[in-house]
């Protein structure tokens, strides 16, 4: 399991669960941490690409030597994956994964739970989507919040489908239809795979895909939006594990280990 922070001070936290560290960017971070800067990367562009610096440090320079069939997973030190499916009353670090659990057996991939939509206050809409509600009025019935409609919101208006437009034929139309008729998506960019065949195929549709979305929107300050490519990914990776994997909803929790806060 790689845990993907920011912090120096966050290592022993990490290693104490049996994860190991990834320092993202350009921060100073002392011997120990997996870094995304090293060998082939792109750590320049995190404040852009998120955790995606690291995954694609991943895929050039490590995922060809971790042995097959071993699970190869993420989070965050803010998100962690929790042990099972019981709803808990009180978060500790117990209650994170810690073994792959039985019921995994029967899938190939594993997604975090999904952010529904069609459950967020209209107020919260209104606040912040007056363009999208005046675009596409019939969101304010709540059936009628789509992924499309979301990401015009909060993301940028218009820069989901100029992106979609470049994807290959394969992927084009249905990504389109995933945005347009679907009312949530696994939220946070954590994913976990049982073979690093599956995660290969991935980051070679995927990273592609970024660098050509890059020619159209650039590296610009985006407020909220600054992290555009990982915001474009937590979309699209809901879709193609979907689509080409076997994968089984599994509960994550928001948990800050930073010790100062």
């Amino acid at each position: 399991m790689y845990c993907i922070c920011l912090q120096d001070e966050l290592y022993k936290d990490v290693k104490e669960l049996g994860y190991v560290p990834v320092g993202l960017g350009s921060k100073n971070f002392s011997s120990g941490w997996l870094r995304d800067n090293q060998g082939e990367n792109i750590s320049e562009k995190n404040p852009y690409y998120s955790e995606y610096s690291f995954h694609y440090w991943l895929w050039k320079n490590k995922i060809d030597h971790i042995e097959d069939g071993t699970w190869i997973g993420f989070c965050t030190y803010r998100r962690f994956w929790l042990n099972n499916k019981k709803t808990i009353t009180k978060v500790n670090k117990k209650n994170f994964l810690s073994n792959v659990p039985e019921e995994w057996n029967n899938y190939d991939t594993i997604l975090g739970q999904q952010q529904f939509i069609n459950k967020m206050k209209l107020s919260k809409l209104v606040k912040h989507s007056l363009r999208s509600l005046l675009n596409y009025p019939s969101a304010i019935f709540e059936k009628n919040r789509n992924i499309k409609f979301h990401f015009n919101s909060f993301h940028g208006f218009g820069i989901l489908d100029k992106s979609i437009d470049l994807l290959h034929d394969e992927d084009r139309e249905d990504f389109r239809k995933f945005t347009e008729q679907n009312t949530s998506f696994n939220y946070g960019n954590m994913f976990i795979c049982k073979s690093k065949k599956i995660i290969k195929n991935y980051y070679n549709s995927v990273f592609p895909w970024l660098e050509r979305c890059e020619k159209i929107l650039g590296f610009k300050p985006r407020d909220y939006s600054t992290r555009i490519y990982g915001y474009l990914v937590e979309r699209y990776s809901s879709y193609w594990f979907n689509k080409y994997a076997k994968p089984l909803m599994w509960p994550i929790i928001f948990f800050d280990i930073n010790p100062k806060r």
